[in-house]
């Protein structure tokens, strides 16, 4: 997934009149509490530093492999989901058919993913990881995991479930449904 640098895309700004505006101007909706723009745009570099922490760890392993983020991503969401189709992981990624189909074809020629027909209906592509796959996969989700343990730890009691609740708001609402099922959230963390 590529970053978007262009100056033709056009970010909304917060106006002097506060954040809510801005977001309506974007055609978001408002918030429900008036967050100073202050504290929104110290979350917006918070998200921007954790993220590069947590996947430094992670990206250092799969540069020695000579693969990137989107390979991780791929091999994430086979492994968790053995059998997938190659149109459910288009969906999840947001990727074009071209991004994916370089990123597997790499994976697949290393020995890491498995392609099989579907049992129904054999122009379906299904997706498995190898052994060699598996031990990628658990070797960087065990070290993020760790990464993520740590600081819930740091951060105190009832952590978890906040970061869980603040993380699935941050994903549009019309996606909750599907991602709720998909990460097979614990049954105390639902929609809200």
């Amino acid at each position: 997934m590529a970053d978007i640098t262009s100056d033709a895309v056009s970010t909304p700004r917060l106006s002097p009149s506060g954040p809510d505006q801005a977001i309506a101007e974007a055609g978001q909706p408002a918030c429900r509490n008036a967050i100073p723009d202050a504290d929104l745009l110290a979350c917006v570099e918070l998200l921007f530093f954790a993220y590069r922490d947590f996947t430094a760890g992670a990206d250092a392993v799969l540069e020695e492999y000579g693969f990137g983020r989107a390979h991780h991503r791929v091999l994430h969401f086979v492994h968790r989901n053995p059998g997938m189709r190659v149109a459910d992981l288009l969906d999840i990624l947001k990727i074009t058919k071209q991004s994916l189909a370089r990123v597997l074809k790499q994976l697949i020629d290393k020995g890491f993913i498995m392609q099989r027909a579907g049992n129904d209906d054999r122009r379906e592509r299904r997706l498995f990881v190898t052994a060699k796959g598996s031990r990628l996969a658990e070797k960087l989700t065990t070290q993020q995991s760790r990464h993520i343990e740590n600081a819930l730890s740091n951060a105190g009691p009832g952590a978890a479930d906040f970061a869980r609740r603040f993380l699935f708001a941050m994903i549009t609402e019309s996606d909750r449904p599907r991602v709720e099922a998909l990460v097979k959230l614990a049954s105390g963390m639902r929609a809200r």
